[in-house]
Formats: structure tokens, sequence, C-alpha cells
């Protein structure tokens, strides 16, 4: 049975981009079982690749190859690598920095640096801005279909070597957490911190609790209010503001009925903190 191959780019759907990978990796194998993680990273964001990936990739099977292809760099002389991860899973991706959240929350167990010159789709050699075609989901599909094993896909690189961006631990102590936000759950707005469940569980933060929630940019105050922490968004009534854990097991801050993000104006990064304070 042919593997299961997951992809992921920042191209949408509105050309024949996504499509193409589709062909050139059915080419390879024609019973492939290939799935769409996203195509809507936004252009270049190599952060939000990197974190989508880790919302997803642990919860496929042992063998199942993913390409990411956010890829601002392609033709320079960033590396191309293969990683498998600790739990037997592949990711194929430009060694940018998309690495980093699976290095840091999931584990890479071996990297390998893939010859962008021999392992790509034949005759694309003259073709230096479609690396996602040509050489990632041309590998990927060698690899999830057993055509290509991970070791001869290139020469082991050192994981300390990859490329990566800064990740900020959240903090807690007596009175007070402190985290970033890291992402948002996009079409509903809600805003997704690093913070574990185990803090709240370590303070014992029971429902229908309050906490007096910050937000952060660089250091000035952009949103300040008690928020009480549910179980769900129904716990509160609509357009309210409620804390909760999500499907990640961190604590998540949406509204009831609309978007978070969008009615306060906060956004992702390192650049965005929030603080937990009890009261």
């Amino acid at each position: 049975m042919a593997g299961f191959l997951v992809v992921q780019t920042d191209f949408g759907l509105q050309d024949g981009a996504v499509n193409a990978m589709y062909g050139v990796a059915y080419q390879v194998e024609s019973t492939l079982n290939i799935n769409n993680l996203t195509h809507e990273i936004e252009p270049y964001n190599i952060h939000d690749a990197s974190y989508r990936l880790l919302q997803a990739v642990t919860y496929w099977p042992a063998g199942t190859v993913f390409v990411s292809v956010v890829d601002p760099g392609v033709g320079s002389t960033r590396r191309s690598v293969v990683a498998e991860l600790k739990d037997g899973q592949y990711v194929i991706t430009p060694d940018n920095g998309t690495l980093t959240y699976l290095a840091q929350y999931v584990g890479i167990k071996e990297v390998r640096q893939i010859d962008e010159e021999t392992q790509r789709l034949p005759g694309s050699s003259e073709s230096h801005t479609f690396h996602g075609r040509d050489v990632y989901v041309y590998n990927g599909a060698r690899l999830a279909s057993k055509k290509v094993t991970f070791v001869e896909l290139g020469s082991v690189i050192s994981i300390d070597e990859l490329v990566t961006f800064p990740l900020i631990a959240p903090v807690q102590n007596e009175n007070k957490i402190t985290g970033t936000i890291d992402i948002t759950d996009i079409r509903f707005g809600s805003l997704w911190t690093n913070i574990p469940v185990a803090f709240f569980k370590k303070w014992q933060v029971e429902y229908g609790q309050s906490l007096l929630v910050k937000i952060y940019y660089q250091g000035v105050v952009r949103y300040q209010d008690e928020v009480v922490f549910g179980r769900s968004f129904a716990q509160v009534a609509p357009k309210e503001a409620v804390l909760y854990i999500n499907s990640l097991l961190n604590v998540g801050l949406g509204v009831n009925l609309d978007s978070f993000s969008a009615v306060y104006k906060i956004g992702t990064g390192n650049d965005w903190t929030i603080e937990l304070t009890k009261i």
C-alpha cells in the first residue's frame, strides 16, 4: 500500500502551482495518498509554516512524509533538507527555520541534506524557482512510496546546524504567568499561546474563575481585562472573551462568536506577549 504524503505551501490555490506538485507526486506513484495541510500560509511566513507542522504532524502515522514549501530563499544557498522525527514521520523542507517548532516540541532524530542537483525531477535542471515541485514534492513522493530511502536522499548534517528562529519559553511564578501569542486560530480569530495546561493545573484554576489578562506589543499594553476561564466558548455570552485550553493543550484566548484578533487588533510572534495574573 502506498504511503501518506501531506503537503503545505504558501502558494494558495488561485493558480496551477499546487496542482503541478500533485501531478509530479502521482507520476512518481499513482496510488499515493496525498493530503493538504494548508496552502494558505501567509506568503514568506516561515514562522507560521513551522507552527502549522507542529499542529498536525504528531497526529499522523509513522512513515508519513510532510512536504512544507514556504521558501523565500528559493534558488539561493539555503539548504534543502529531510528530517526524520522521533515518532517516525518525515519532513522535507528548506532549511530556513521551518523545523523550529518540531525541533523544540516533537524532537528530530536525524537530518539529511538533499542534493538539489541530483535528487530532483528529471528534466527540471534549468528551473531554479520551483523547488516545491522539482525537489520537495518529487522526493517526498519517492520517500512516501518507498522508491527511495531516507538514507539515500542525502548526507547527514548536525541537528544543531539547522536554521531556527528564537522561541521564548513561558514562565510561571506564584501569582503570574507570562507567555507569547504564537499563532491565531485563523478562521475564528482566537489567540493560541505557548502557555501549557500544566500551568493552570499547578495554579488549580477552575472553570468560571477569572484572571487578569494583559497583552503587550513590544512591551506596550494593547489589551487589559478580567477574563473568565471556560471549558469552551459557550460558557460565556456572545461577544465576551474567554480563556480556554486549545486542541494542543495550551491556553487560548477567544471571543464567543467573534474574532479576538480582529476585534482587539492583536498579532502573533515574539513581539506579542501575554501576562496572566491571579485576581
